[in-house]
């Protein structure tokens, strides 16, 4: 809540202020106390416990603290979409290295029963849409929902050979499915990964990896890069086994 990494408890005239202050930031930042009293129809007083509440000794504390926030506020915004980069994904997805790439996918799951999607935050989402889309076209598909647990240790290793798990991960580093791939390394199935580097962690643990390489992006420790490269790759892999 604004500079603090934990909600304070605040009786709902504080909360009234906290709102206006949200709503009005630039406007508050220039503000003497008594200038926000009025604007929140509290006293300087109310204001004072307020600013306390969020572990300042008074209003200027409290003040240096909310312009410290603000700038930060601008140097995390959020970029609008960059078409150009994606123009320049789908130029490439169209040239030779990629397609090599996505036929290797291709070969790899036109003998398989089942295949399996792995990711997390983010990725999650998109490997939740892939095993829909798999499934809706050409093979049962299911995404493991919980990384920590190995459904393929209960496999028979038959099975487990006609299993192929596809990973998806933009930094290509997630600790969860580089632990993952680390237990099944030694079993027989395949893994395909979509990632945004080659050089990542869990490309190198794959058996085929997909690289999109775009631009990434974060907002206060969350990744935020586009999923659209992952997407495209799924159901361009999913309507080459269609058509094969």
């Amino acid at each position: 809540m604004l500079f603090l990494d934990y909600i304070p408890d605040l009786n709902p005239l504080e909360l009234a202020i906290y709102q206006y202050i949200r709503d009005n930031l630039s406007k508050v930042c220039f503000m003497r106390i008594r200038d926000l009293a009025n604007e929140t129809h509290t006293s300087t007083t109310t204001i004072l416990r307020f600013c306390k509440k969020f572990d300042c000794e008074g209003y200027s504390e409290f003040r240096i603290k909310l312009n410290l926030y603000k700038d930060q506020q601008k140097q995390t915004s959020i970029n609008l979409i960059d078409e150009t980069a994606l123009i320049n994904f789908l130029t490439r997805a169209t040239e030779s290295g990629l397609t090599e790439k996505i036929n290797e996918a291709v070969s790899i799951l036109k003998d398989k029963e089942l295949v399996l999607f792995l990711g997390v935050g983010s990725s999650n989402i998109i490997a939740e849409y892939g095993s829909l889309y798999f499934s809706s076209i050409f093979r049962m598909a299911l995404r493991i929902e919980d990384p920590t647990n190995y459904p393929i240790n209960f496999m028979s290793q038959e099975l487990a050979k006609r299993t192929c798990i596809v990973v998806l991960s933009v930094s290509g580093e997630t600790k969860e499915i580089i632990d993952y791939l680390t237990h099944i390394n030694m079993c027989d199935s395949m893994i395909i990964s979509i990632t945004n580097s080659s050089n990542s962690t869990i490309a190198k643990l794959s058996h085929v990896n997909i690289a999109y390489y775009i631009n990434q992006e974060s907002s206060h420790g969350a990744d935020i890069t586009s999923q659209l490269p992952a997407l495209y790759i799924l159901e361009r892999i999913a309507k080459e086994m269609k058509a094969t």
